[in-house]
């Protein structure tokens, strides 16, 4: 299963386009000669002799031995398979989502490579804070990731500015003594045999109503600015009214994840939506009836609508200014690389993007990662990383209370839909 040198192999039949993100600046952050990849990548062996240092940041659990230490353990494998290259590392501690507001503070002083999350990719562009991937390392971003997670990473420039590490959607956990394998593909067959959880007052969770029917967030691919949220029309009217019912019924339960496992350990919830990270527990908690599927269909308007979950990536980017590109790039491809998937999956229990890997046997046996890939290659939609986005996540809450609470009918769906749309499109100020 461990393949270490496919990664480096493709990393050497890469070429090199190397840019800062943002078009405006663009022409001013390019890197030229060897780093711009006007010449095909050198074996190990004739690489040019380089000494640097790079500067890495990652979770403390990525650097810490109890977990593997992954970022650690592969930069010193990556060291070992470029021996003309003297690279010293030095590691900080960073999370995913604290790397949009800690890389730009300081340029300079921040990390040549670093993992951070898709959602944060507009505040790293408008301080154009990152690298773009072009020439044959965004042909093989593109052949070997789901173009979901690819659409993730890309801004509104159309540049790609990141490789993919792992996935971040949601599915469903639920008892399989409860429900058959025909009941969970239905949440109305569901609701009729027990308990499902699902937290209407969240956004991240509400939405897959709405994309179910053709509602979308700044277009289908998230990277639309001007279409914004699109919650207008029948088509969003039409699920408002289906949410108006659900909420009636006595075996919907509208709790948080983190409420609702602690609900499934009391036996007051039978299913739920969820994503990875809740999946240890849940297997504890439901041992030999553990189940995992994709999110159900639903009925609206008689019509059959597959429920639809946001999906984003965690990946790995490069600083734009950096002094050493011909390094930090291919460090970073093989840091999302198949050798280094596995050995993420393996010590830390990531789910795996890179396909090959993903289409591996022994990994396809592990149901939280076939669900999850599913989910991500078939029903799932790019979670837009606009900033403009945040209007939506606040409405979203207000309404999914009002739905709840009752407050949201029949007669006045319509009406309180479109404030819906006008708020999630709207920072409330003029």
């Amino acid at each position: 299963m461990h393949k270490k040198i496919m990664a480096i192999v493709l990393i050497l039949a890469m070429l090199l386009t190397f840019a800062a993100c943002g078009t405006s600046n663009q022409s001013s952050t390019q890197t030229t000669a060897a780093a711009a990849g006007s010449a095909e990548a050198a074996a190990p062996a004739e690489e040019e002799p380089i000494a640097c240092t790079l500067t890495i940041w990652s979770p403390s659990e990525d650097q810490d031995p109890e977990y593997g230490a992954w970022i650690v353990t592969m930069c010193e494998q990556f060291a070992e398979l470029h021996p003309n290259w003297n690279i010293t590392f030095n590691y900080g501690v960073c999370t995913e989502s604290d790397a949009k507001s800690l890389i730009p503070q300081d340029l300079d002083a921040a990390a040549d490579v670093f993992v951070y999350s898709s959602t944060g990719l507009e505040k790293l562009c408008q301080s154009n804070s990152l690298a773009q991937f072009g020439g044959t390392y965004l042909d093989q971003i593109n052949e070997n990731y789901s173009s979901v997670l690819v659409d993730c990473l890309t801004y509104e420039d159309g540049g790609v500015y990141g490789v993919p590490m792992t996935t971040n959607t949601y599915f469903m956990y639920y008892d399989s003594s409860v429900f058959t394998e025909e009941d969970i593909t239905s949440l109305e067959a569901m609701l009729e045999k027990g308990k499902v959880a699902i937290s209407l007052t969240d956004g991240f969770y509400l939405s897959c109503f709405y994309l179910a029917n053709g509602c979308t967030f700044f277009g289908e691919s998230g990277t639309d600015r001007a279409a914004g949220v699109d919650l207008s029309g029948d088509k969003a009217v039409a699920v408002t009214d289906y949410l108006v019912d659900l909420a009636k019924s006595e075996n919907l339960v509208v709790a948080s994840p983190a409420d609702a496992i602690s609900m499934m350990r009391e036996g007051q919830v039978d299913a739920y939506f969820c994503g990875t990270w809740q999946a240890a527990q849940t297997e504890e908690v439901l041992g030999e009836n553990y189940g995992v599927a994709p999110l159900p269909t639903i009925q609206i308007n008689g019509e059959t609508k597959q429920l639809r979950p946001f999906s984003s990536a965690k990946a790995i980017g490069v600083k734009s200014t950096t002094a050493y590109p011909e390094v930090a790039i291919p460090l970073a491809m093989y840091l999302a690389g198949y050798e280094s998937q596995v050995y993420h999956y393996e010590n830390r229990g990531y789910v795996p993007c890179y396909l090959s890997l993903v289409e591996d046997p022994e990994i396809q046996s592990d149901v939280v990662v076939k669900v999850d890939s599913y989910s991500v290659d078939n029903i799932a939609v790019p979670r837009a990383s606009f900033t403009e986005m945040s209007y939506f996540w606040s409405a979203a809450e207000s309404f999914g209370t009002a739905i709840r609470d009752g407050v949201i009918t029949h007669e006045n769906a319509a009406e309180q839909t479109q404030l819906f749309h006008d708020s999630s499109n709207s920072s409330g100020v003029d």
